[in-house]
């Protein structure tokens, strides 16, 4: 009699061989059909898949490195017609507390008084104001930052990656990657300005979905 660990030993890489055979045929039918004209995207209300998003800011260490955090839960609110762009509204909050560098003891205190001050502005939010197309796929987002209780003007370089119908998810997709630089000073953040940069570099991917119900 053959021992069950030696027959699953066996059967093993055959299942996974079979599930990769599986995969190469499925890849193409599975496979979005994403387009980057802006007109066949779907108008209306998108929602941000948070699964699907990464919100990252920078700033430069002493000139030593660039100093990379991320905060883990934010959304995004996207409504508009395809056929008029400029006039889509943009809104994002970003969970201040969600703060994620891979040391909790800093964490907390770029979280505490100091910095962030998250226990007394446990949000960041940002309302768009202007849109201005730049380009095919590129757009300049202009809107107010709200941030340690703080609101100041600032824009985001947008380029929309494109749009279609994703048959993993059963939804419109749609896919965007921004960036913008601030002062921090502006927002009451000026801790130690002058040794460490006052610039601070944020990156965003994002994925909307088309809320449902909505055409």
């Amino acid at each position: 009699m053959i021992p069950r660990s030696f027959a699953r030993a066996c059967l093993a890489p055959l299942a996974l061989a079979g599930l990769a055979a599986c995969t190469s045929v499925l890849a193409p039918i599975l496979k979005p059909d994403v387009t980057t004209d802006v007109v066949n995207m779907e108008g209306g209300d998108w929602q941000l898949d948070p699964a699907h998003a990464a919100l990252t800011f920078k700033i430069d260490h002493l000139g030593y490195s660039t100093y990379v955090g991320r905060f883990e839960r934010f959304d995004v609110q996207l409504s508009g017609e395809p056929d008029a762009p400029a006039e889509a509204r943009v809104e994002g909050v970003v969970d201040m507390t969600s703060l994620d560098i891979a040391n909790d003891a800093f964490a907390d205190t770029l979280m505490g008084s100091d910095w962030f001050s998250a226990a007394n502005f446990p949000e960041a939010r940002f309302q768009s104001t202007r849109i201005l197309i730049t380009g095919p796929v590129t757009a300049d987002v202009e809107g107010i930052l709200t941030l340690r209780g703080k609101n100041a003007p600032i824009t985001l370089s947008v380029t929309f990656n494109g749009a279609g119908f994703d048959r993993l998810r059963n939804a419109q997709v749609a896919g965007f990657s921004a960036t913008t630089d601030f002062d921090r000073t502006v927002f009451g953040i000026d801790r130690f300005s002058g040794l460490l940069t006052d610039k601070v570099h944020v990156e965003i991917e994002a994925e909307l979905l088309k809320t449902s119900g909505v055409t």
